[in-house]
């Protein structure tokens, strides 16, 4: 069976919604705060400044309900009303009927081409109002720890920013196993936004991965509670190998202590 990429779903919903050009006044295409981004003044600057009509792309609109929802191509329309003056004017836009709230979301957050690449947190905010079943889950999961993931990316306690690292984990090792990694981080350093790094949160991942089932929780947790995250952070320049391995290795360290009774052996 061949795979089935975001390509080529997009491809086949985009086929079973032809659209058609039209020309819409600005004042009337709407920007769907649900799964839109927030708009990047910088890079509409920098749009402005290299703005081409020949290559620019027609914003893709979705006519639903007596409304004008742009769902790709944000930053092109505000960028064509600034270099107009700052007022409304008329725009080439494709315009497609029949689609759901949810699945303009979704291709907003599988955009593709010379758009402005996502965040993490707006590629899943699209993907959960979307409906996307292994979002959703994935959410569920973290939450259920205690922690939650910072759509906004804005460090704060129990807020994992390192979103595209934690879905990668999730998807590796499945939901239970990433669960019990994060419980012993949120429990070990009580939501420290320094131990919900991307290093650290890989390396807890691992670690539980290969000692599941050997390793005794409490003791993990109260060997965490007596250093600070960022002793990680810096002791790991001084190590060798790739980053879920070095922070995997300090953690195997911190919870091995100076015991000899509780002491787990080194594994690849």
């Amino acid at each position: 069976m061949p795979e089935i990429t975001d390509e080529a779903i997009i491809e086949a919903l985009f086929a079973q919604r032809p659209y058609e050009e039209k020309v819409i006044n600005s004042a009337f295409l709407e920007i769907p705060a649900e799964y839109q981004r927030k708009l990047n003044i910088p890079n509409v600057e920098k749009m402005s400044a290299e703005f081409t009509e020949l290559i620019a792309n027609p914003p893709k609109v979705s006519y639903r309900d007596g409304h004008y929802f742009v769902f790709d191509g944000q930053h092109t329309i505000v960028t064509r009303r600034a270099m107009n003056g700052g007022q409304d004017l008329p725009i080439i836009c494709k315009v497609y009927e029949g689609l759901t709230e949810e699945e303009e979301a979704m291709l907003f957050s599988r955009q593709t081409g010379v758009s402005t690449p996502l965040t993490a947190g707006a590629e899943l905010r699209a993907a959960l109002v979307g409906k996307d079943p292994e979002s959703l889950a994935f959410v569920k999961a973290t939450e259920s720890t205690g922690l939650q993931l910072g759509l906004d990316s804005y460090r704060a306690p129990w807020k994992i920013i390192c979103i595209r690292t934690a879905f990668k984990e999730y998807k590796a090792y499945g939901a239970d196993l990433y669960k019990e990694a994060l419980t012993m981080l949120a429990k070990g350093w009580e939501g420290d936004p320094d131990s919900l790094r991307s290093g650290i949160l890989q390396g807890m991942v691992r670690f539980v991965a290969l000692y599941q089932g050997e390793y005794d929780p409490e003791r993990l947790v109260k060997r965490l509670q007596a250093i600070h995250p960022m002793t990680l952070v810096r002791d790991e320049k001084s190590l060798s190998g790739t980053v879920s391995y070095k922070y995997m290795m300090l953690i195997l360290r911190t919870y091995n202590g100076s015991s000899r009774r509780f002491n787990l052996p080194i594994k690849q």
